[in-house]
């Protein structure tokens, strides 16, 4: 079918939750995708960094391929050889001694949230249905009816209420006003180390650590949800390397799972895993052999740290090509290794107009609130496919103003 053919074949029997450019995918290669008519574009979404290792890597579908010809299921009622190592070198890499593994992001945060709170009541004696966990505005993490009870985006809120009440929210990069709302009931503190959904927002220097002291001060738990920006998108394995803080829980997921099936994992140390008993929470799908398989394979390209070097070679190159359109209508631009917001002068043009005429010159981007873009190429990107990306974000904004 041609592109406005499936678009309409989709809205004829699709819940309208989403509202995409108006292209329809049919293959992908490492940075590229071609359409159905046969246009290729650079890939400058990756899926939410779930694609932090771009289309098709031939390590991560060989895993895969693999992995279908013996065994794809068992659920947890029983051992599956692909699980503990897996787990393993996962939590090697994250520096701690146990893993929970289940499917999505959200299921992750939800996850984390349940050993926060249990961990409240068993380690530190609070009183059962009590506890509170400190969140930040402008927060995304995820879509369940928990998570959206705290969120501060009315679009992701109205409408889906009784919420949960469990949680205090504050400002996101303000650790005064996070001390603040400690009160004795506390349990935790969740955090995205940069908010991706928000626009790529990144907190003052030190605000991370700040945090991590507080939450060592005061008794609580540090869970920072990690799934957009882990696993090499910052530079660093974890964007909380970069201010040496470690969390005491690791929420992970999108490109744990390679671009490839869904796959997440809450990591933490048996002092806090352990609070969970048998039968206090699962997944049927969470560890199975094939996640666990591509799961490997994922880490085992972050291992040796190549990647991550090769992202912090190049942020400077993305860095320096927005500052250079801030003369053609961008007013701010926040970068982290390869992940980018920049917001628009809404006289020249709204994010989602921007990423309607950037897919014209090639290029496919994700606006969020309005007026913002943000841009997280495969980290596999190399330089030229990078400078190349750059300047096509100048022909769009150059003919958006010309318009």
């Amino acid at each position: 079918m041609t592109t406005t053919e499936t678009i309409a074949a989709e809205a004829s029997v699709l819940a309208q939750t989403y509202a995409p450019l108006p292209v329809v995918l049919t293959a992908g290669r490492g940075v590229w995708v071609r359409d159905v008519e046969g246009r290729e574009y650079l890939d400058a979404l990756a899926g939410y960094s779930a694609l932090n290792f771009g289309h098709t890597h031939p390590l991560l579908v060989a895993a895969a391929e693999q992995q279908l010809r013996r065994l794809t299921l068992t659920s947890r009622a029983f051992h599956n050889d692909r699980l503990a190592g897996f787990a393993t070198r996962l939590a090697r890499l994250c520096g701690k001694d146990r893993v929970l593994p289940m499917n999505t992001g959200a299921e992750a945060v939800e996850t984390a949230i349940k050993v926060a709170r249990k961990w409240a009541y068993t380690r530190r004696g609070l009183p059962d249905g009590r506890a509170r966990i400190i969140v930040a505005e402008g927060n995304f993490h995820g879509r369940t009816t928990t998570i959206v009870g705290f969120s501060t985006d009315p679009a992701a809120r109205t409408g889906f209420g009784p919420y949960d009440g469990g949680f205090d929210v504050v400002p996101f990069g303000d650790a005064a006003a996070l001390e603040a709302a400690v009160t004795p009931t506390t349990a935790a503190v969740l955090v995205e180390p940069i908010q991706g959904e928000a626009g790529v927002i990144v907190p003052p220097p030190g605000y991370l650590a700040a945090v991590r002291e507080i939450c060592d001060r005061r008794g609580l738990l540090l869970l920072a949800d990690e799934v957009q920006s882990g696993l090499g998108r910052t530079g660093h394995t974890f964007a909380c390397d970069a201010e040496e803080v470690v969390p005491d829980i690791y929420i992970l997921g999108k490109a744990l799972g390679g671009g490839v099936l869904p796959v997440s994992a809450v990591v933490a140390d048996h002092e806090v895993l352990g609070v969970l008993g048998v039968g206090e929470h699962g997944s049927t799908f969470g560890g199975n052999p094939l996640a666990c398989a591509v799961g490997e394979a994922v880490v085992s390209l972050l291992e040796p740290g190549d990647i991550q070097a090769h992202v912090r070679r190049l942020s400077p190159v993305l860095e320096d090509g927005l500052a250079r359109f801030e003369a053609l209508g961008v007013l701010r631009h926040r970068v982290r290794g390869l992940w980018a917001g920049f917001d628009l002068d809404p006289r020249v043009a709204s994010g989602r107009r921007f990423c309607e005429e950037l897919q014209h010159h090639g290029v496919l981007a994700k606006d969020t609130h309005g007026a913002t873009v943000r841009l997280a190429p495969p980290l596999v990107i190399d330089e030229e496919e990078l400078v190349l990306l750059l300047e096509r974000v100048e022909s769009a904004l150059l003919a958006l103003r010309r318009s």
